[in-house]
């Protein structure tokens, strides 16, 4: 008899056959053993192929199909029509290792409270081979919108949500077709704690057929947009002081890094305006350096170089 809350795996796929029956598989093989299946077929056209694929499970899955909307409105069907206490995301080119669940709930019982969970994971190449590995704790050490808004730590598949965090903070925007997860992420850290577990619990597949790589021009344009309000909320708040005079010109050259040319743009001049008004740089001819930081980002070979020194400098207490 299944134990422990159940927890609920929402698979959004759009002409998924390809990697579809990989991502199942890896869902039904959990060793936690009380989980339920969702497949959400975002109204594929590739003659039913994914349906197939989806419907020989029987009832090992549940599968949903819906007019296609974007990956936003699928992941919200599933979550109207989900039973779980917790909700995981699994991309269709995506696989899960066997513990990923059992391990997460484990940890959520430690933490206690409204904690949002998320992961280590590996990245693997269309043919499924191990090319490389993402560790969170090889970032800075910053407040968590900080980092959500400058070094995108967080892959949605690796982490594990209350569904109870969907009431509070909303689920994805379905106006967003590349940016609704970190939009999301933002809402919810602003009410609830996310904790990182420094272990690998995805296979996050990297393809030439991948959504985000598809619309690489609405994924820059939502990108510069979604960032650049990241940045203007957390203006908003409390003065961060010096710490948040660092983080800007950090995140300048982070989003110069991932493309972002005007939420570097902007990120460089809110600074700029703060050191115009006496906060900025210690130490420092604060206009100057500033300036001389910004010709540097304008140099594609300077921007992982400067990344890596201001990472070490710019978040100090």
């Amino acid at each position: 008899m299944a134990s422990g809350p159940l927890v609920s795996i929402v698979i959004p796929v759009y002409n998924g056959a390809d990697f579809l029956r990989e991502a199942i598989d890896s869902a039904l093989a959990q060793t936690y053993p009380n989980v339920e299946i969702l497949v959400v077929d975002d109204g594929s056209s590739d003659g039913g192929a994914t349906s197939a694929i989806s419907k020989s499970y029987g009832d090992r899955i549940r599968y949903l199909h819906k007019e296609n909307g974007g990956v936003a409105s699928a992941l919200n069907l599933g979550i109207r029509e989900m039973r779980g206490e917790y909700f995981s995301w699994l991309s269709h080119d995506d696989v899960y290792l066997p513990a990923k669940l059992a391990s997460q709930v484990g940890e959520l019982t430690r933490q206690g409270g409204d904690t949002v969970l998320y992961a280590d994971y590996e990245i693997i190449d269309e043919g499924g081979k191990r090319i490389g590995r993402f560790r969170a704790a090889d970032l800075p050490r910053l407040p968590f919108r900080w980092a959500l808004t400058a070094d995108a730590p967080v892959n949605g598949c690796t982490m594990l949500v209350p569904a109870r965090c969907f009431e509070d903070a909303g689920i994805f925007d379905e106006r967003l077709k590349t940016t609704q997860d970190y939009d999301l992420w933002f809402r919810m850290a602003n009410r609830f704690r996310f904790v990182h577990m420094p272990e690998a619990v995805l296979l996050s597949r990297v393809h030439a057929g991948q959504g985000t790589r598809a619309m690489s021009e609405t994924c820059i344009a939502e990108g510069d947009a979604l960032h650049i309000g990241f940045l203007e909320m957390l203006a908003a708040e409390p003065d961060g002081g010096p710490s948040f005079d660092r983080f800007l010109l950090y995140a300048a050259v982070r989003f110069g890094q991932r493309g972002y040319a005007e939420a570097s743009a902007r990120a460089f001049s809110m600074h700029i305006k703060r050191s115009r008004a006496g906060g900025g740089l210690r130490g420092f001819p604060r206009i100057g350096f500033a300036h001389l930081i910004r010709g540097l980002l304008d140099r594609r070979p300077f921007r992982g170089m400067l990344a890596r020194a201001l990472r070490s400098w710019a978040f100090r207490g």
